[in-house]
């Protein structure tokens, strides 16, 4: 699997070995995190993800992630983009189950003030930063969006086509210096007719006193792999700091 993960990737196979022998195998998961080869190291961190989408759940884990921590530990300042993702994708998978521990994690490794680190924080707390996780967005500087203010939110079309675009447009201005996390929420139909959002993220950034800025964000309702359309009423909700500024209906036919 060590020599195997070098021209593809293992982090598959070793699952079946996790939930077998899991002392044994989580020893050498953690031998392979000080491994000189990147790949090697990114296997010992996505190797025992919790959640890993392709791959069988490592329900003990989802239930206590406290096994893979030394692991993070070992990887979290890694020079290596591709392993920092992983350890970033396994922080986020922890977030699902346990978020208390990944915001004590993240308070944590903040306090290194490491670019690398800080990078994996950011991306291994994107779940609860959708989820308005309001320790995670003061952890950022997100704070009370009161001093943001939201004007002329609208959409260019009330009837969209599936495989059509819709176009929303506001613009924003502050009352006092702050930073700004803007998103969106899509509320699709589902087949059964009820709905489920979906968040997307607009843009991060920084507003001096009184300054004024504006956006314009298109939206596209083409079929993929991964999301069916259907026909009904649907909602594009402005968020802005985690707080829902302004909601607006369409039609999707």
């Amino acid at each position: 699997m060590e020599l195997y993960t070098i021209y593809s990737t293992s982090e598959e196979v070793v699952r079946p070995f996790i939930i077998n022998d899991e002392q044994r195998m989580m020893t050498q998961m953690y031998a392979w995190s000080k491994h000189e080869n990147e790949h090697i190291r990114r296997l010992s961190s996505e190797g025992c993800r919790p959640q890993l989408p392709w791959a069988k759940a490592l329900v003990k884990y989802k239930n206590d992630p406290t096994p893979i921590l030394p692991i993070l530990e070992e990887l979290k300042a890694d020079t290596s983009l591709y392993v920092r993702k992983s350890v970033a994708n396994n922080l986020n998978d922890i977030s699902k189950t346990h978020p208390d521990l990944v915001i004590n994690i993240a308070e944590k490794w903040l306090k290194n003030d490491d670019k690398h680190t800080n990078w994996i924080v950011k991306h291994g707390c994107r779940t609860l930063l959708k989820q308005a996780n309001s320790k995670v967005l003061a952890l950022f500087g997100y704070h009370d969006s009161s001093s943001i203010l939201v004007d002329d939110f609208s959409v260019d079309k009330t009837i969209v086509a599936i495989e059509e675009n819709i176009t929303f447009s506001f613009g924003i201005s502050a009352t006092e210096a702050t930073k700004v996390r803007l998103e969106f929420g899509v509320d699709y139909v589902k087949a059964n007719g009820k709905r489920n959002r979906k968040i997307f993220q607009i843009s991060e950034t920084q507003l001096k006193n009184h300054e004024n800025k504006s956006y314009s964000k298109k939206h596209a309702f083409v079929d993929l792999s991964t999301r069916k359309h259907y026909t009904g009423f649907h909602s594009i909700t402005l968020i802005v700091n985690g707080a829902e500024r302004g909601t607006l209906d369409f039609e999707l036919v």
